[in-house]
């Protein structure tokens, strides 16, 4: 687990050392056990090493090849590079490191772009080929590691593992791209590939893009090597075998992510994914390292009383026998983690993110490697109550428009024109529909039934909320220099889930889609509230291996009491940031607007939580960037 740069300049200029090593120095914290640089002319890559397999220096990067004529860089975990290694020795290459940095490169060095379909794992790397002066940037599948780049106006095109390596060159005038911040404030997340760095762009998961070193121009056009197809049927099955199935291989996924020569740990909350993973991570690894986050519940009331899953926690801890740790979060942690957060994700994505944080803290203090239960709701259906909008024999834009209304998670298009007024002259123009379109229109299925809705719906989750959940949980635990491992998403089970039976996923599916006659305005709702009906198979396995532990546990984030501590104990941080008129998000957004939305939570009329700490959030980035 590592941090990666690069640098490529017109090919009749070189290179300054000061330059790359600019760059690695804004990643040092992805890797703090070494760090290396290689320059070539007017080509330069740049490595931060966090030691996790082959802690030896064979593994050291930036790596070449032996006949010097290719060079890698590589962030990530490849879980079947033994198998890769052996397929290659059989083609007679020979190997001197026993990690998997050496097998990316010379997969890539037989294989070409091919090798990407061969990866198993999470990565983001770039692999230059010296004799023909083409570079080749990728990510994984999923977008586990993220990748950036951008083209400076002195025509170097540069990328990194994060923002901050890039913003930080004195050749890049920091500047806020105003339409990133138009769809963060529509969907709490940005669907394109733009962050809020202005020309800097985020390279799409399943995507390389190709790069002349010789003839470097602003067509980048990033291609797809791969993408998600979900391709489920409602019908009849055999569920025991489907479940037996699936079971062999989380607990093959979960075998492969425990390889590492360092400690591995494991998250454990209330929750299906989390002790599905640990479940079968503690079969397979003695005295392991479990981690909850809880929070301070003094004055709680509601809903709010049940996002406290330690109790529960420990009861799965004691079952599996595992050594347990927690620690408790109260509302002045929550305010002091703002800024940190900040600096660790640059670009701010979905939900409140803190409580990720300090169980990245909390695991740092105890191992290097973290299995997470990241990925299991958006690939089995864990979120039913967002998959209401559709019916069958509608027609597909009609469809676009009810999901998207439903998206709209912060600001609603019939109020940003008051709500950007500062700058609507600049980004009245985006269309954020069509963006959120242009996701959907990319899953292969037609719209014929039910199945194919939710097929939808789950191709949407996976592209874009999921890529932002993993966008922050890379963030978040590299600038903790931990490593965070995600055995969802592994290639099998992935093929799994794009193929298994809808119904296996989503109960009363038919119900799902049927429509309730009240009319609000004059829209038909589609009407869906039972957290319990998605992820019937994972309920299933998680029932089977938790026994007399299961509760049929409700479906909830994993968030912390904060629309309570708006409103209580952190009404001062709302009162001195948001509501001063001063406050220096007020050049891009409308006070008067903002301050009665704000209202509208602390009197207790709208749950504004979600838009609280956006607000609170796009102010410490403007205080730390502009």
């Amino acid at each position: 687990m590592c941090g990666i740069a690069g640098l490529i300049q017109d090919k009749d200029k070189n290179i300054d050392n000061a330059l790359i090593n600019r760059m690695i120095v804004n990643l040092r914290h992805r890797g703090i056990d070494n760090e290396g640089c290689w320059i070539d002319k007017n080509v330069a890559l740049g490595h931060t090493r966090l030691s996790i397999i082959d802690l030896s220096d064979n593994s050291l990067q930036p790596m070449q090849s032996n006949n010097s004529r290719y060079v890698l860089v590589y962030n990530g975990e490849i879980y079947n590079y033994r198998e890769l290694r052996s397929e290659l020795e059989k083609n007679g290459f020979t190997f001197k490191s026993s990690g998997d940095t050496e097998v990316v490169l010379t997969s890539l060095t037989f294989w070409g772009k091919k090798a990407l379909l061969k990866f198993n794992g999470m990565f983001a790397l770039s692999f230059y080929d010296r004799l023909t002066s083409t570079m080749i940037i990728a990510r994984d599948r999923y977008g586990i590691k993220p990748l950036y780049y951008t083209l400076l106006e002195n025509n170097t095109f540069v990328f990194a593992s994060e923002e901050k390596a890039i913003k930080n060159l004195s050749s890049y005038q920091i500047k806020l791209d105003e339409l990133a911040l138009v769809e963060y404030f529509t969907f709490q997340n940005i669907f394109s590939d733009r962050t809020f760095y202005s020309g800097v762009h985020l390279l799409n998961p399943g995507c390389y893009l190709e790069v002349d070193t010789n003839n470097i121009n602003a067509n980048f056009k990033p291609q797809t090597y791969w993408d998600f197809n979900f391709t489920g049927k409602n019908e009849s099955v055999n569920e025991v075998e489907y479940e037996e199935e699936l079971a062999r291989l989380l607990n093959q996924s979960v075998k492969r992510q425990l390889v590492s020569d360092v400690e591995v740990g494991s998250y454990l909350s209330s929750g299906i994914d989390s002790g599905i993973v640990t479940s079968f991570a503690s079969e397979n690894a003695a005295n392991l390292k479990t981690f909850t986050v809880g929070f301070d519940m003094s004055n709680i009331t509601g809903a709010e009383l049940g996002f406290d899953e330690r109790n529960f926690a420990n009861l799965l801890s004691k079952e599996m026998k595992t050594d347990h740790y927690e620690f408790e979060i109260n509302s002045k942690n929550m305010e002091s983690s703002v800024d940190e957060l900040t600096h660790c994700l640059d670009t701010p994505r979905v939900g409140q993110s803190y409580p990720n944080l300090y169980a990245a803290k909390l695991a740092k203090s105890k191992v290097k490697v973290v299995l997470s239960g990241t990925g299991g709701d958006e690939i089995f259906a864990g979120y039913p109550w967002r998959y209401y909008q559709g019916q069958p024999g509608q027609q597909f834009q009609n469809y676009v428009d009810s999901y998207y209304s439903s998206w709209q998670r912060l600001i609603s298009d019939d109020s940003k024109e008051n709500f950007f007024n500062p700058i609507w002259a600049n980004v009245k123009d985006l269309d954020t529909r069509e963006i959120f379109s242009k996701v959907l229109n990319q899953q292969q299925s037609e719209i014929l039934d039910e199945s194919s809705f939710l097929n939808k719906a789950l191709y949407l989750e996976c592209k874009t909320f999921l890529h932002g959940l993993l966008n922050i949980e890379d963030k978040i635990h590299m600038a903790n220099s931990i490593e965070n491992r995600v055995p969802f998403l592994d290639n099998d089970v992935i093929e799994f889930a794009m193929s298994c039976p809808t119904s296996l996923k989503l109960k009363n599916l038919k119900k799902h889609f049927s429509i309730d006659e009240n009319i609000v305005g004059d829209k038909k709702l589609i009407y869906y509230d039972n957290s319990q009906d998605g992820k019937i198979i994972l309920r299933s396995i998680y029932k089977n291996r938790i026994g007399e532990l299961d509760k049929g546990l409700k479906k909830q984030g994993f968030t912390g009491p904060d629309s309570t501590w708006f409103k209580s104990q952190s009404a001062d941080l709302i009162q001195d940031i948001l509501l001063d008129r001063n406050c220096a998000i007020y050049n891009y957004i409308d006070f008067h607007t903002v301050s009665k939305l704000i209202r509208q939570h602390t009197s207790g009329h709208v749950n504004r939580r979600l838009l609280i700490w956006s607000l609170l959030s796009f102010n410490s980035w403007i205080n730390l960037n502009l």
